[in-house]
């Protein structure tokens, strides 16, 4: 899931490397791009490694990322409609939602006036 994808990015950028591969699933790629429109990495690509496939993110420049807030948890799930949302951290931090038109930036489902399910915040 992508609450391991989100542990790689930070501890890589402590670690000042420039680049992350985790197994590859729709979800965390979904997760990625939206992570890449939001700034935070460089890019995302899918590559085939024998018979499995890896995601394999460029991260951004050094620092871009301090930390990150899981909210939505498989034991309990959380919800808001687009009237709801809320900016994070004054504007500094980005919200991911998985909508019906798929996972997006809180300031994309602002604009295209859907909710759906709050996964994470991350600043």
């Amino acid at each position: 899931m992508y609450y391991s994808l989100l542990s790689q990015m930070k501890n890589a950028i402590g670690a000042r490397k420039d680049r992350i591969t985790a197994p590859f699933s729709k979800m965390d790629f979904a997760v990625a791009t939206a992570l890449v429109e939001a700034g935070y990495l460089k890019s995302v690509d899918k590559e085939a490694v024998g018979k499995k496939n890896i995601l394999v993110a460029k991260l951004a420049k050094k620092g871009t990322m301090n930390d990150f807030k899981i909210v939505s948890k498989p034991s309990r799930h959380f919800y808001m409609d687009y009237r709801s949302i809320r900016s994070v951290k004054q504007g500094h931090g980005v919200a991911v939602l998985s909508t019906s038109k798929g996972i997006m930036t809180d300031k994309q489902a602002r604009k295209q006036k859907v909710g759906g399910e709050y996964l994470f915040e991350i600043w």
